[in-house]
């Protein structure tokens, strides 16, 4: 068995959590330079390794981030399973502010960042049919039952470029195509990862209604400033509640997120690129060394 290690990837608001013996360990990447250190340590026994999507003090915007380098860096400190923690908009009335949605199913509208490791001289095209692992799924719904924070199971994350927020007509639009939620930044993220074979899942902590609310008007960001600081106190609990109680051998995927890669690579051999395959060690170098 895999030894478990837990990555918490932190949105808006939640730039470090508590652990034991933790330190902020430089981390580099063939992909360039990710959001910011990795803070390593312990969590009741868990290993954990956090890294602020954003950097510390907010510094990188959503369409920045190096969503490569991130899930690499997260990939070769031996993460096996990893929580994405997100501000998000609700489409829903019934998911008001303070909510968290542990989302299931993404529409990605982004369009100006790389979103795959793989590209000319190593092709492969991995399914993200079902983009969140559910076995990691079910774990972080179980600690928000504990935990007594307010929670929903399911529902369709629409990821767009941003930065700035949606029209009232792009937010009808979303709500019409049967989207729950909206953020900046869960894609290419969710599907980085499921090429770098880590389970994935997301905590989208809703902190406004977007601008479809006609009660509740344009988005107001000092409400949302508001809603965060609530919400980032309960993903400190939610977060220690999972690592206290999460398995210390990883358990196989139910859908096969940790195996993602298995048949993927199309490439021949002969015909692959060796500078790609280089950078690809930490990713892919599960199939690629021992085909």
């Amino acid at each position: 068995m895999t030894k478990s290690v837990l990555g918490i990837i932190g949105g808006s608001g939640l730039y470090d959590i508590d652990m034991e013996d933790a330190e902020w360990v430089t981390a580099s990447s063939p992909w360039g330079e990710p959001s910011d250190q990795l803070r390593i340590g312990t969590i009741a026994g868990t290993s954990v390794a956090f890294l602020p999507r954003h950097g510390r003090g907010h510094r990188i915007p959503p369409s920045q981030i190096n969503y490569r380098a991130n899930i690499d860096a997260l990939k070769r400190a031996g993460v096996t399973d990893l929580v994405s923690v997100s501000a998000c908009g609700s489409f829903r009335e019934h998911l008001p502010p303070g909510t968290f949605v542990i989302v299931d199913q993404f529409i990605d509208r982004t369009f100006a960042r790389d979103k795959s490791f793989f590209g000319t001289g190593c092709v492969a095209h991995v399914s993200i049919a079902e983009p969140v692992s559910p076995g990691l799924a079910e774990r972080i719904e179980a600690a928000a039952r504990a935990e007594d924070i307010a929670h929903h199971v399911g529902g369709t994350y629409l990821a767009m470029e941003g930065p700035q927020f949606s029209s009232i007509a792009e937010s009808h639009m979303y709500r019409a195509w049967g989207c729950d939620v909206i953020g900046m930044t869960n894609m290419p993220e969710a599907k980085l990862a499921r090429e770098a074979e880590l389970c994935y899942a997301t905590i989208a902590m809703v902190t406004d209604f977007d601008s479809w609310h006609d009660e509740h008007g344009s988005v107001d960001i000092t409400a949302i400033l508001d809603v965060m600081r609530a919400n980032t106190g309960n993903a400190r609990r939610l977060i220690t509640r999972l690592a206290a109680d999460f398995p210390a051998d990883h358990p196989p995927c139910p859908i096969g997120s940790d195996k993602a890669l298995e048949y993927a690579i199309i490439t021949t051999p002969e015909s692959r690129d060796h500078a790609l395959l280089a950078k690809l060690d930490a990713v892919a170098g599960r199939v690629l060394y021992h085909e």
